[in-house]
């Protein structure tokens, strides 16, 4: 088991259902106010002490009654929710007598544990966050302290962890005479509209192992990502193995706005080039429309609450469509090049102009760096990232002259020295190429293969977003995944 992937299933559930999925959407909010309310309240008691003057101990023991961290969240959620401040009632005896009677959180019951106890994780989380970016442990953009969450009734999520024993598991998938189904803790069987015949197989043959379910209400759909512990790609397509001292074979990815990709050698062989499909562009005009018709029904109305959900299909539409193409355009570079080398773009700050800003976003250059970093990792292969500061696109990757008159609308690079006369996406490509065999020493690990280095701000994060594709084939040992198994492209499904 060494990689992370999530299957993601389009749920297709009854009228209770759907009541007990939205209860779930509640409780998981309700339980990440309480507990950013409980830490701002121990917060708020420190601070009353320390400004009346209280003795050293009483501060300190104030100061250590604060939760921050995801299991002091847990617990101290754990004793609120059974405590008289969560809920009580009143009891009159036949005498006349009143009694008060401590109900605790009254609804507890209907609700899964681990849903409360995983908005409780995303309260830590969130401060865990907050104080790193304040004390500049943290790299990126500045993190903001946690907010409220608001109650809407059209998104939301919640997140169960898998609980196992020895021969049973909270969460399972294809249960009984269902196999298009997943079953969860307190709602039951839920009917799924892909096959789950890929996810059934690795389970049953131990080459995957579920670690928790995460359930998004979208724009009148619901949807499920089961994350999973997976055994490594087939050798027979994980690229092979290169000799240490080997510095060739480095492709170079230029992403642009006119051409999305453009891979090339350092000798300025082509590879792959990609046009940018600008979904966001296409369907602007639509997204207008459909914006002015929300602006011009009446807040709070069921006009607009139903112009309010085209919008927002449209949204998904568009986003959809985007991510599929960039995992067909991932899924090429990475079946085909074992190394690759990626530009440090600054997006932030090229977002910072707006004449560029949304044609960037609908480009998605972060996104896309993120998927061939973590794909290339299940191929064992290679991906470095070329140092900020080198002006790919100004040199001239024959001679290596820097023309610093370069600009945006000049697609063609011509040298004034050697006379060279190439594309410019090509010449970035090439230049990042050789880049990499000058700069990148041979790191191999224990298996003698080559290791991807990740070195791209806008790639981190974790390698759970993978959708698999439909298919079946044999394997060879329990231990291995098929090799049909190992395929990466994003499954079809119907738009939120």
């Amino acid at each position: 088991m060494a990689r992370h992937t999530t299957f993601r299933f389009c749920l297709d559930p009854t009228v209770e259902q759907k009541v007990a999925l939205a209860r779930h959407v509640g409780a998981a909010r309700f339980a990440y106010n309480q507990c950013l309310r409980l830490h701002l309240d121990a917060r708020e008691h420190l601070r009353a002490l320390i400004r009346r003057g209280a003795g050293s101990d009483a501060v300190d023991q104030a100061r250590a009654g604060v939760p921050w961290s995801r299991f002091s969240l847990i617990n101290a959620l754990n004793r609120w929710k059974r405590s008289e401040d969560a809920g009580r009632r009143f009891l009159v005896t036949a005498g006349g007598v009143a009694a008060v009677e401590v109900t605790g959180l009254a609804w507890r019951g209907e609700i899964s544990a681990e849903v409360l106890e995983e908005g409780a994780v995303d309260v830590g989380r969130g401060l865990a966050a907050w104080t790193e970016s304040s004390s500049g442990k943290r790299t990126g953009p500045r993190v903001g302290h946690p907010r409220f969450k608001k109650k809407t009734h059209t998104h939301g999520s919640f997140r169960m962890r898998n609980r196992t024993k020895e021969n049973w598991s909270s969460i399972r998938v294809g249960t009984g005479d269902r196999p298009r189904s997943v079953t969860l803790p307190r709602i039951g069987s839920i009917r799924v509209q892909e096959d789950t015949r890929r996810l059934r197989r690795m389970i049953a043959t131990s080459r995957a192992r579920i670690l928790q379910a995460t359930v998004t209400r979208g724009v009148r759909r619901w949807w499920i990502s089961i994350t999973v512990e997976a055994a490594d790609l087939h050798p027979v397509i994980q690229h092979p193995a290169r000799d240490s001292d080997d510095a060739t074979g480095w492709v170079g990815v230029d992403r642009g706005l006119h051409a999305l990709v453009v891979a090339g050698t350092r000798d300025g062989t082509e590879t792959l080039r990609v046009q940018a499909p600008k979904t966001l562009a296409t369907g602007l005009r639509r997204q207008r429309r459909l914006a002015r018709a929300v602006s011009r029904k009446k807040r709070g109305s069921t006009n607009r609450r139903k112009a309010a959900a085209r919008l927002a299909r449209h949204h998904a539409r568009v986003r959809d469509t985007r991510q599929h193409f960039l995992h067909q355009v991932s899924n090429q570079l990475v079946k085909t090049h074992d190394r690759l080398v990626l530009e440090d773009l600054n997006i932030t700050g090229i977002m910072s102009n707006r004449r560029l800003a949304r044609a960037v976003g609908d480009a998605a250059w972060g996104e896309l760096a993120r998927q061939i970093t973590y794909k290339q990792q299940w191929r064992s292969g290679r991906v470095v990232v070329a140092d900020r500061w080198f002006a790919s696109s100004k040199t001239c990757s024959s001679c290596g002259q820097i023309k610093p008159d370069l600009t945006l609308k000049d697609r063609t690079y011509a040298c004034d020295t050697c006379g060279l006369v190439r594309d410019r996406d090509l010449n970035a490509a090439a230049n990042l190429a050789a880049w990499a065999e000058n700069h990148t020493p041979a790191v191999v690990d224990g298996a003698g293969r080559g290791e991807a280095r990740v070195g791209d701000r806008q790639a981190a994060g974790p390698d759970i977003n993978a959708c698999r594709r439909d298919g079946t084939g044999p394997h060879t040992r329990v231990s291995e995944t098929s090799p049909d198994d190992a395929g990466t492209p994003v499954q079809t499904a119907p738009a939120a």
